[in-house]
């Protein structure tokens, strides 16, 4: 399975800050354009999302509360229970981290990509992400207020007021703006994912440049690391496993059920990043590490199970397709009866 591309780029860039991590000035001109950069993220995101669109999947209200159980009731509890594994398999921070993880939004792109492989349904992977998407950004900020808060996180006040000047008032801007600039967004949309994965990247920059400053980065062992990834894979497989039976044993139908799976088993990398920038500050590179293995692990399960999905349909579309031994046998069988009968009568 290969490894995507812009996980090859975020390795790239932690690489480069750990090279050359930014210092004095250079740190403080990083931090400042960062800070914008998480803004405009934010207000793009505002941008991009269709209102109406959003309000119009409530018809299917059954498979969105499912979702958003999912990605903010039932992730976070695993999270919380892993706080078990310290500090035998993890560290604290880097079970903060795995924690933040359990609190952060749906992704939209992927969840809809592996739907559509699936043979899914479609529309509903798309309402059910930009839900995740909007909830989470008043939701996560609040979630991590309670579990980070109670658990050494560093959660304050003044991650609070950050969080509001630089992820909410963005977004609602651009919500308040779709009207005038949505055609234009629509309409560059691929400029403008360019300028979304650049601002990560800077974003990713800074924090890591940071944690090599700090010496962070000297804290986390290669056994710790693999510590992690094992937990990281069985919170995933539950995730996969409870989404998929759980949505049966509510009697979604199969299409719906494969969005339930993919969209509540994930957890977005683009917004996460600068959540984690706002809520831990200097300490963000052991905080989004996490996120960042997670992301690839569920792109790399979820595009082999998209494909079993898909060669299941298929199977199932060949076997409707077919025509079964019982209904070529009847006409026959007429046929004969026919025959006969008009043998007998003349």
């Amino acid at each position: 399975m290969p490894i995507d591309p812009y996980i090859l780029l975020l390795l790239g860039t932690v690489g480069l800050a750990a090279l050359f991590p930014a210092r004095g000035t250079a740190s403080d001109v990083a931090s400042g354009a960062s800070t914008a950069a998480i803004a405009f993220l934010f207000f793009l995101y505002g941008a991009r999302l269709s209102t109406r669109e959003a309000m119009d999947g409530l018809k299917h209200w059954r498979l969105h509360v499912t979702v958003l159980a999912c990605t903010f009731v039932v992730f976070p509890l695993l999270g919380l229970a892993a706080r078990g594994l310290v500090p035998v398999l993890l560290t604290h921070p880097l079970y903060q981290g795995l924690l933040f993880l359990t609190l952060v939004p749906s992704t939209i792109q992927s969840s809809i990509a592996f739907t559509s492989m699936a043979r899914g349904n479609v529309p509903a992977a798309i309402c059910a992400g930009s839900f995740s998407s909007l909830v989470g950004i008043v939701i996560t900020p609040l979630l991590a207020a309670a579990v980070l808060g109670g658990s050494g996180g560093g959660f304050s006040a003044d991650s609070a007021v950050k969080i509001v000047l630089q992820l909410l008032v963005p977004f609602v801007a651009g919500q308040l703006l779709r009207r005038w600039i949505g055609g234009f967004v629509t309409r560059h949309k691929k400029v403008l994912g360019l300028v979304d994965r650049g601002s990560i990247l800077l974003v990713v920059y800074t924090a890591f440049s940071a944690g090599m400053v700090q010496g962070i980065w000297h804290q986390v062992s290669a056994v710790q690391l693999g510590g992690l990834l094992a937990v990281e894979a069985v919170l995933l497989a539950v995730m996969l496993l409870l989404t998929w039976y759980g949505a049966k044993a509510l009697r979604f139908d199969r299409e719906d059920r494969i969005a339930i799976q993919f969209a509540g088993s994930k957890k977005s990398l683009a917004a996460g990043l600068p959540m984690a920038s706002v809520l831990f500050g200097a300490h963000a590179s052991l905080a989004v590490l996490p996120l960042m293995l997670f992301h690839q692990m569920q792109l790399m399960v979820c595009a082999v199970i998209a494909k079993r999905r898909a060669h299941d349909a298929e199977a199932r579309e060949t076997e409707g397709a077919a025509p079964g031994p019982v209904t070529a046998s009847v006409p026959a069988a007429e046929s004969r009866t026919a025959v006969g009968t008009g043998t007998r009568s003349g």
